[in-house]
């Protein structure tokens, strides 16, 4: 059972189409689009295709239009059944993954200013995760500044597989403002496709692709440590959504155990990589990798180290858990109501600010 008042973490919500963007955007952009006959086109990215079965929950799906497309679905499946105090939607798009900069650009925007429009203005309780072009890291920047002011958006959010790691000075652009902005960056699991989603090549089948998604995060999580992102930004935080769990601590070991072996080449990594991971990292608990058994469940759990590093998150509409078991069974109550609500709180500074007023 949820407890009252939990923060859902990771709502994934749908574009229906191309066409539906058209009344935000810009005219020049607007008739771009139209001349060119983008507004035919989902831009459904190939890391979620929506015909996959787990990418939508049979009893989620609509009579018409993608899940994930209705706010009164959305009300009526997740928000109030389970009655969080907030959720943060977060959309993934391939407007992400345009090579032109500029038309990324302007569809990240038209999608943010829809987020606002039809979805945050029309429910209190919903949150956003701030849409940008991330191969573009100063339109990137420029695109949070325009929204740092609207508090409803609480987040920046990246795909873990982009054009370069996301450790890379080239991104820290992005990291600067959010920083600023006192703004979480979302490392959502999926690919833009620059590169194979796998280390070994490109693969035949959804299933390579998706379980690669957890190696993904590794990467990236490997790539902001060892890049110096923690020290560069010593504000910022990092949520990492849709991971997976258990392969966390496992990584943690092997990153500290070289890290001992070759940490003159990174002197600004002063201390244990995993203590950084502890207090700067947090991830979503859905899909939660559950073993077969409570007792397993719970060592896992233990070496991460720490009861403050997993966030509630029911990832709607994708189909991993059914019915209202969102939380693996068999975790303490004290854990629950860090997971569901203090450690969210913790996370996102503009949802804990609202709780003062």
């Amino acid at each position: 059972m949820i407890p009252p008042g939990a923060i859902d973490c990771d709502v994934h919500v749908t574009v229906p189409s191309v066409r539906d963007l058209l009344p935000y955007m810009e005219p020049y952009w607007r008739e771009h689009v139209e001349r060119r006959g983008l507004e035919r086109e989902n831009l459904d990215t190939s890391a979620y295709p929506p015909g996959a079965a787990i990418n939508a929950r049979p009893d989620w799906k609509l009579p018409k239009g993608p899940a994930g497309g209705s706010l009164q679905a959305l009300q009526a499946h997740i928000l109030d059944p389970l009655a969080p105090e907030f959720a943060i939607c977060n959309v993934i798009h391939g407007a992400q993954m345009i090579f032109s900069e500029d038309l990324s650009l302007a569809l990240c925007r038209a999608i943010n200013n829809w987020l606002a429009a039809e979805w945050l203005d029309r429910d209190p309780r919903l949150r956003a995760s701030i849409v940008v072009p991330p191969h573009s890291p100063d339109l990137a920047a420029e695109e949070v500044e325009r929204l740092a002011g609207d508090r409803r958006f609480v987040q920046v959010l990246l795909l873990a597989m982009a054009e370069v790691p996301l450790g890379r000075r080239f991104m820290w652009p992005i990291y600067r403002v959010a920083e600023k902005h006192g703004l979480p960056i979302g490392v959502h699991a999926g690919s833009s496709f620059r590169h194979p989603p796998s280390a070994g090549g490109w693969g035949s089948l959804y299933l390579e692709d998706y379980v690669s998604f957890a190696q993904g995060h590794a990467a990236a999580l490997n790539s902001l440590l060892a890049e110096g992102v923690f020290q560069k930004f010593p504000d910022l935080r990092v949520v990492l959504i849709e991971s997976g769990v258990t392969w966390l601590p496992a990584s943690m070991w092997r990153f500290n155990k070289t890290w001992r072996g070759v940490r003159a080449e990174v002197p600004w990594l002063n201390r244990l990589p995993s203590d950084i991971v502890r207090e700067r990292v947090r991830l979503t608990a859905q899909p939660f990798d559950t073993p077969p058994d409570a007792a397993s469940m719970l060592r896992i759990l233990e070496q991460f180290g720490s009861d403050e590093m997993l966030l509630f998150a029911t990832d709607y509409p994708h189909w991993h858990y059914d019915g209202d078991e969102v939380l693996p069974a068999g975790l303490p109550p004290d854990l629950v109501r860090k997971i569901t609500r203090d450690n969210p709180l913790a996370t996102y500074p503009r949802l804990k600010q609202e709780q003062t007023r």
